[in-house]
């Protein structure tokens, strides 16, 4: 995992892209492989991800870590930057991607116990 608090401050923009804080910080990791989430999907997180795509960035915006104005809004921005080439995942589908199988035993128990804990897998029995 790479270190992520520089990367997960507040910008004072509306478009993390055009923050040069956020852009240097990004950089710095060196990949081209980008996670987002944000307050606003036809905003926060539509203008970065559009512009990180023509920079050649993967993109994977967390469609369930973001909301819309409405659910027309959210809807629709999620489909431009898909158009563009974003890759929309939901946060199950992430954690499950990075724990990857269940024989990655030091990970497991805090996987499991965090999605339970968000509501995400069931709580059984």
């Amino acid at each position: 995992m790479v270190e992520t608090r520089a990367l997960s401050q507040p910008s004072p923009s509306i478009n993390a892209w055009e923050d040069v804080a956020f852009r240097a910080a990004v950089s710095a990791t060196a990949r081209k492989k980008l996670i987002i989430a944000a307050l606003w999907t036809e905003a926060c997180l539509s203008f970065p991800t559009l512009d990180a795509l023509r920079e050649g960035f993967e993109v994977f915006p967390v469609v369930d870590a973001v909301g819309g104005t409405s659910v027309i809004a959210h809807e629709t921005a999620i489909t431009r930057v898909t158009r563009a080439g974003a890759q929309p995942v939901s946060i199950a589908q992430l954690a499950c991607e990075l724990q990857r199988d269940w024989n990655r035993t030091d990970t497991v128990q805090a996987f499991v116990d965090e999605l339970t804990e968000a509501g995400i897998f069931l709580k059984l029995g």
